[in-house]
């Protein structure tokens, strides 16, 4: 019988984990992928926009060679500390369903079942993207992840949105030999959280045309050798041999659903939970990471999200093997009981 179950082996997954050897519990981590899955899937020179000390979990410290860490870097970082901390991890290992009694959840995985009192997701954002839901969507020629620019060598590249992982996309493609690079944007410019020193850029390559940009259009059918777009006064097409689609990611609410965890009436579907303690309104169900925001995902960080393990996991904050509801201090008035 596990203490707790930790679905999820990303940043703050390794961080319960390390919490949960701190505490002595007996545990696992479970993640349908690798180890950090979703730092792995992005593009291959990408910078942390975050410090290395802001990335620390488990007292591990991460030296890298500049300011700000690069994908490489983080994942040999967090390999290290998932070694360091001999953290118990099954990976490639996806759960299907989840049973419940009075004093335990049954885990159903694709290769086993578990027994765990207590259950924690840290199950992130990136698996899932926003699709465009249009004709053409499944051609071999759209996706919606970006690894690296080598592929996209002297062909017609076209990029929906206006974001940094957008502009990224766009700049590293043109300077590395596409054939013609075009942005398509809903918005009426670049948006102005776009990092300091790539906005200018994307904007002056824009204005001497080096880089197309339609803005206030979007992209409405997909061929093998075309796209179609619309805007506010006609649709017209544009030669095209790839559509990278950064539209965005968005959270996997299945495990949430089939766990009962209720969600806020508000557009981004936020979970319901005790900041005190981050369990959601299923007793014994706990969340960490960005999954709290629910579609808000920029809300919650590595950096901001860290301390979600030490509030979950952390013996001086209601431990999560107590059974009792209600627990009193002799140093504190009985109102401090928990209900």
């Amino acid at each position: 019988m596990l203490d707790l179950l930790i679905i999820g082996a990303g940043p703050i997954g390794l961080a319960c984990g390390i919490e949960s050897e701190k505490n002595k519990l007996n545990y696992l981590i479970i993640d349908k992928g690798m180890i950090v899955n979703s730092i792995f899937n992005y593009p291959l020179d990408m910078t942390f926009f975050s410090t290395s000390d802001k990335l620390e979990i488990g007292n591990v410290p991460f030296i890298s060679n500049s300011n700000k860490p690069t994908r490489a870097e983080a994942l040999e970082y967090y390999r290290r500390v998932a070694s360091f901390w001999q953290l118990k991890l099954k990976l490639y290992e996806e759960i299907i369903d989840f049973k419940k009694n009075d004093e335990y959840f049954e885990i159903i995985s694709d290769k086993n079942k578990y027994k765990s009192k207590n259950i924690v997701l840290a199950t992130g954002f990136y698996d899932t993207p926003y699709y465009l839901n249009i004709p053409g969507e499944n051609l071999p020629k759209v996706t919606h992840y970006y690894k690296e620019a080598h592929p996209y060598f002297d062909m017609d590249i076209a990029i929906i949105g206006a974001a940094n992982s957008a502009v990224d996309v766009a700049l590293d493609t043109y300077r590395k030999g596409a054939k013609s690079v075009t942005l398509i944007i809903r918005e009426k410019e670049i948006r102005k959280n776009v990092k300091y020193w790539a906005k200018p850029d994307i904007e002056n390559r824009i204005k001497e045309g080096s880089i197309k940009a339609f803005f206030q259009s979007e992209v409405i059918e997909i061929s093998e050798e075309k796209i179609k777009i619309q805007n506010s006064k006609n649709s017209f097409y544009i030669q095209n041999d790839f559509l990278i689609a950064m539209t965005g990611y968005q959270p996997d609410f299945k495990l949430l659903n089939k766990l009962k965890v209720k969600f806020k009436r508000d557009k981004h579907k936020t979970p319901i939970y005790n900041k005190q303690n981050m369990m959601t309104n299923a007793e014994n169900v706990y969340i960490a990471g960005v999954v709290c925001g629910g579609l808000k995902t920029n809300k919650w960080f590595i950096e901001n999200s860290r301390i979600h393990s030490k509030i979950i996991v952390n013996m001086h904050n209601y431990p999560l093997f107590f059974k009792p509801q209600c627990i009193l201090f002799t140093t504190r008035p009985k109102s401090n009981c928990r209900m």
